[in-house]
């Protein structure tokens, strides 16, 4: 009987033992040096992080990346032999880094292409998109956009002499060259659907193709186009404009932040008169005023 006693004794001493354990562990994972944050503050620290200033980020990295096209003349072409790139939209970029860093060494710039500029955005590879964009209902989808920077044409481009003089000069049969991911093939194939057309990773694969004679006319933003003429005065462009590009700065998705100071940024260029000479610089004349 003693020995019953005992035994329903240490039972119930171990159970109070446990039941106090427990007790003092949930006090401590509660506590204010608890490890393991409540489900709750934990969503609201993962969301703090996601939400953190785009801004912030590039201004505590101390370096600002930007998206350029390496292979586009006027507007980011890579000289191959000291390997710096120069265009309209390498002065926007590094005009941005001077705004938000105080310096615009403080850039780094990767190449894009019009296939790749998206996913790389996406990626975080990039800040910013400068790479002769044209601003669509489409990727604005995708992206968000700046206010236009720069205001552009598609046009065509044909060897001297050639019977192709504007978009109705192309008929069925007419080989058209064109650039992946571009708004001009997805427009070439609306104006002149009969066109077989000839997509290729980047402009200046384009060019040397259109010179290979693979195809009769290429077709992009005529500032692009007048870039290209201007390396080879056999060629020319040709037939005006016919549809409106309107360039703009991307961005990724949900970064307002980073989109607003581009946009103020913009207006400072445009009031202090310094996108005149930015353009000037580059394209040999000064915008049309609205």
């Amino acid at each position: 009987m003693r020995q019953r006693k005992w035994f329903v004794l240490g039972l119930a001493v171990l159970v109070l033992t446990v039941v106090a354990l427990a007790g003092c562990g949930k006090k401590e994972e509660n506590g204010s040096g608890g490890a393991s944050p409540s489900p709750s503050s934990s969503g609201s620290s993962s969301a703090s992080a996601g939400g953190a200033s785009a801004l912030e980020a590039i201004k505590s990295r101390g370096k600002l990346v930007v998206g350029v096209k390496f292979d586009t003349r006027l507007f980011g072409l890579k000289d191959p032999a000291s390997g710096k790139v120069d265009g309209f939209d390498i002065d926007v970029a590094k005009g941005l880094a001077k705004e938000l860093l105080g310096d615009e060494s403080k850039l780094e710039l990767k190449e894009v292409t019009s296939k790749t500029r998206i996913p790389m955005l996406d990626n975080g590879d990039i800040d910013l998109i400068i790479a002769t964009m044209t601003i669509s209902e489409e990727r604005k989808k995708q992206v968000d956009f700046s206010d236009v920077y720069f205001k552009a044409g598609q046009s065509l481009l044909v060897k001297k002499g050639s019977p192709i003089q504007s978009i109705a000069d192309i008929k069925k049969g007419t080989k058209v060259i064109g650039v992946k991911g571009s708004t001009s093939v997805k427009n070439i194939a609306e104006k002149a659907p009969d066109a077989t057309v000839l997509e290729f990773d980047n402009y200046q694969d384009a060019f040397t193709a259109l010179k290979a004679g693979q195809g009769q006319v290429l077709t992009t933003d005529n500032a692009i186009l007048y870039g290209m003429a201007s390396q080879d005065s056999n060629y020319e462009v040709v037939g005006g404009t016919f549809t409106d590009e309107p360039y703009g700065i991307a961005a990724k998705k949900g970064n307002a932040d980073l989109v607003a100071f581009v946009n103020d940024y913009l207006k400072k260029l445009q009031d202090s008169g310094e996108y005149d000479k930015l353009y000037e610089k580059w394209i040999g004349e000064t915008p049309m005023k609205e």
